[in-house]
């Protein structure tokens, strides 16, 4: 049996079995408010209520998630746990941090035993996940799927995402604007770990939009999310590259690292984009007194996002800006640019590196 956590709200079970859980995997629709203010770093700001915040049926929702070992990943947590808490009729079932694919299983296992409501699951790995979840499913509880995608969309009811892809185009566009049509430009990329599709998607953004303008990618290092692995491979680069004019690295928590390596090598005669939107490097965008001048948000509110749409899907509720009466099938986030201009709009629901 997993080790879980539960919140203190209260609960009811859902009633829908049989063909409304068939019906759920078909159909397509629209949900979920424009969130409250919270600023813990996974929630989003505040807006005026609707009526879908009202107290409604009692829920249990029961989160799943790897453990906390990167900013980005413990900012999904806390802004999961957040938005849970603000309602009164949630109650959240919060299992145990766990980077163990066999150990998250067995978690989903016992949710499906425990007869909860709704389950938002991110997973440590998609595809290890897809039967699980099917499971869930086929025993008429929705799945919201956040992040990493299952490698069936029938296993969940909702997948919520952010845009790799979008990330390396925001950035690309941004430097092409940046630089004004010098066509002979140095652009260098520091990725994540290249053999994760995500780093792959971003560094296909990013080559298609530097494209438009003209540009390539000069030089390319690989990382691996983390301050070490920025370090030693902002390191390998700038000893390669002894002039650059701009550099986007794809993750900010190993842009801790790539920041140590630059003021180390005393190099400023370049800028740098960022990636993910950390709350250190939306300070020092703001500050405007380092290399870096913008970064691309890759929103740490997914899983906050899920819980929302998750009481919704139990509830039986829509959006309510929308005119659809289902909750959508995918939600996917938008992958803005931060810069000095309006980094204040964004510091709210940054993360902590």
């Amino acid at each position: 049996m997993t080790s879980a956590l539960r919140v203190p709200v209260r609960r009811r079970r859902w009633m829908m079995a049989g063909t409304a859980a068939a019906l759920a995997l078909v159909v397509a629709g629209c949900t979920s408010n424009t969130p409250e203010e919270d600023t813990t770093g996974g929630a989003a700001p505040a807006v005026a209520a609707t009526g879908n915040d009202e107290p409604g049926d009692k829920v249990t929702i029961a989160f799943s998630a790897p453990a906390a070992d990167h900013g980005w990943i413990g900012a999904i947590t806390k802004g999961a746990v957040a938005e849970a808490g603000k309602y009164s009729d949630v109650e959240l079932v919060q299992a145990e941090a766990t980077n163990d694919v066999n150990l998250q299983i067995s978690q989903v296992e016992q949710f499906i035993n425990d007869k909860v409501d709704v389950i938002v699951l991110l997973p440590f790995d998609g595809a290890a996940l897809t039967e699980v979840a099917t499971k869930a499913m086929q025993a008429g509880i929705p799945v919201v799927n956040v992040d990493r995608e299952f490698s069936d969309p029938n296993a969940a009811r909702v997948t919520v995402l952010g845009d790799n892809y979008g990330m390396g185009v925001s950035a690309g566009k941004f430097i092409c604007d940046q630089l004004g049509g010098k066509t002979d430009a140095k652009v260098a990329e520091i990725a994540g770990i290249d053999s994760l599709p995500l780093t792959q998607d971003r560094s296909k953004g990013f080559k298609d939009a530097l494209a438009t303008c003209g540009l390539t990618v000069s030089n390319r290092v690989a990382a691996d999310f983390t301050v070490q692995g920025g370090e030693a491979a902002a390191a390998n680069l700038l000893q390669a590259a002894p002039k650059l004019d701009a550099i986007w690295n794809h993750d900010d928590d190993q842009g801790v690292g790539v920041m140590a390596a630059i003021e180390n090598a005393g190099r400023d005669e370049f800028f740098m984009v960022g990636g993910a939107g950390s709350k250190n490097v939306m300070e020092a965008i703001k500050a405007d007194n380092t290399v870096l001048k913008a970064t691309v948000v890759y929103p740490s509110t997914q899983a906050a996002d899920g819980i929302k749409l998750a009481r919704l899907l139990a509830q039986g509720k829509a959006m309510s800006d929308l005119v659809e009466v289902e909750v959508p099938r995918t939600v996917q986030l938008y992958a803005p640019v931060v810069t000095k201009e309006n980094v204040d709009q964004y510091l709210p629901t940054a993360f902590e590196s």
